[in-house]
């Protein structure tokens, strides 16, 4: 083997979704410190553009950092975000499913999905799909999926109306896309053997960050006013990272963790028969898209 390959299989590859601002900026800032490579998927152009430049600038010099634009929302964006990740690497050691956030009211995709269900589990689900034999080819590897305690604010999946065509409230469409993601990790766990590849959720508190600044008026005027009592990002990201790097943690799979601490999520959260319903169903409406 070369030195140049050897170099190549040397380097720890993370890619973070939403890293344009917030938790997945600093999350990929925190990573490119530490010497890995990371790939930082977007949603606007532009802003990747910035962010990229000012991961790359605080991280120092050799800081490799490239740039994937991708509406979660979109299945065919993802899919495409897919296959230009793997034109950029052969294997990657982490994902950090973390773009999402909440809709300033009920919106459909251009695949016919609710957004906030769309954006938040189901595209991060099909990237997860997409990427995992990159993901096993970097065996031992780790997946990360950004969740809440939002995650109570709903007693269970919505099963006969996922879409929540019927009485949406945004918060409540919030909290059933973060218990998704909390299933999407249960399931993975059973799925996956965990001393090649684990899963895991956090909860990063309450962060701010521009999360709350492209909503409706009263989410923007609740910034606002929250906005002074809220972690900062570099704060609200340590979990994060925690998971994504601590040796400790090697072949632990299927938690939910806030502050470094495992907890227990609700009981819909925990129900294995929940998360097999839920994988069946993301696999179809992936699959339809």
């Amino acid at each position: 083997m070369t030195i140049q390959a050897l170099e190549a299989d040397a380097i720890r590859t993370a890619v973070i979704t939403g890293a344009s601002s917030g938790l997945g900026q600093a999350t990929a800032t925190a990573l490119a410190r530490q010497g890995w490579r990371v790939i930082v998927v977007v949603r606007k152009h532009t802003r990747g553009e910035a962010a990229r430049d000012e991961i790359r600038a605080a991280a120092g010099v050799g800081a490799r950092v490239d740039l994937v634009p991708c509406d979660l929302s979109s299945l065919a964006q993802v899919r495409r975000a897919a296959r230009a990740i793997t034109t950029l690497t052969d294997r990657v050691h982490v994902l950090v499913n973390n773009a999402g956030g909440l809709a300033d009211g009920y919106h459909l995709t251009e695949d016919g999905f609710e957004s906030t269900f769309a954006a938040n589990h189901l595209g991060h689900f099909l990237l997860t799909q997409l990427l995992m034999p990159l993901l096993e080819r970097a065996a031992p590897a780790r997946i990360v999926n950004v969740s809440s305690v939002a995650h109570s604010f709903v007693k269970d999946m919505r099963w006969d109306d996922l879409q929540m065509q019927r009485g949406f409230i945004v918060l409540r469409a919030y909290g059933q896309a973060k218990l998704a993601n909390i299933l999407h990790v249960r399931e993975l766990a059973r799925r996956l053997p965990p001393q090649r590849v684990t899963a895991n959720a956090a909860h990063p508190g309450a962060v701010h960050s521009r999360f709350g600044t492209h909503g409706s008026g009263w989410m923007r005027a609740i910034d606002r006013v929250t906005r002074h009592f809220m972690l900062s990002p570099e704060r609200g990201a340590d979990t994060i990272v925690w998971l994504a790097t601590d040796p400790a943690l090697a072949g632990r799979s299927g938690g939910y963790y806030a502050q470094r601490r495992l907890l227990q999520p609700t009981a819909a959260a925990r129900s294995d028969e929940n998360a097999q319903r839920l994988w069946k169903v993301s696999e179809q409406l992936a699959g339809s898209a």
